[in-house]
């Protein structure tokens, strides 16, 4: 579950230490000799943990009132669903929530991310994975889009820049997230990535 060390605190480490270079398009490579589902799941765990301290950065002022519906801008609106019930209008803030409690429930089941060395990753691990990042996209997506001036008030935009570039980096590394699921950031994606020297 999430808070095992899958036997793999070097990976965080080593991830940790080459974000320090500011190179996120080597940060995110799979290291030598690791396991692909390994890394995948370790950087899954971190994204979660990523997500919810930025939004809970902001959260006093996603409220029923201001967000009653999951958007990110005009355009695009999210319902809630777990993928087994059919999908539900709901406010940003109960939306979050449910996704933070779905995820979570799925970071702490052992069966999905197991937490011993050597105890296999499900077949479906990597489309697991991919459901939670896509709907994790999401988060920042409202943010960016509701949120951005409480963002910039508190300082917090270098922080949530380098977050979303790094999750946009490692989810194209291994096609983690189908490039449509970007729509409502694209024009931010492509700035942030586009600064980066090949």
């Amino acid at each position: 579950g999430i808070n095992a060390e899958y036997g793999a605190q070097h990976l965080k480490d080593y991830a940790e230490a080459t974000l320090g270079s500011g190179n996120l398009g080597l940060a995110v490579k799979l290291p030598d000799g690791e396991d692909l589902c390994e890394w995948v799941a370790v950087n899954t765990v971190d994204f979660y943990n990523q997500i919810n301290m930025l939004y809970g950065t902001i959260q006093d002022y996603c409220t029923e009132e201001s967000c009653p519906v999951m958007t990110a801008g005009p355009k695009y609106e999210y319902h809630w669903s777990d993928g087994t019930a059919k999908p539900i209008k709901c406010s940003a803030p109960k939306y979050i929530d449910l996704l933070m409690t779905w995820v979570q429930e799925q970071l702490e089941d052992d069966k999905v991310f197991p937490d011993k060395i050597g105890v296999a990753f499900p077949k479906n691990f990597m489309s697991i994975c991919k459901n939670i990042l896509k709907k994790l996209f999401r988060v920042y997506a409202h943010i960016y889009h509701c949120h951005f001036t409480n963002v910039i008030d508190l300082g917090e935009e270098p922080h949530l820049n380098t977050s979303l570039k790094h999750f946009v980096y490692f989810c194209n590394e291994f096609n983690l997230i189908e490039e449509k699921q970007y729509a409502p950031l694209r024009d931010l994606i492509d700035k942030l990535i586009n600064k980066d020297p090949k």
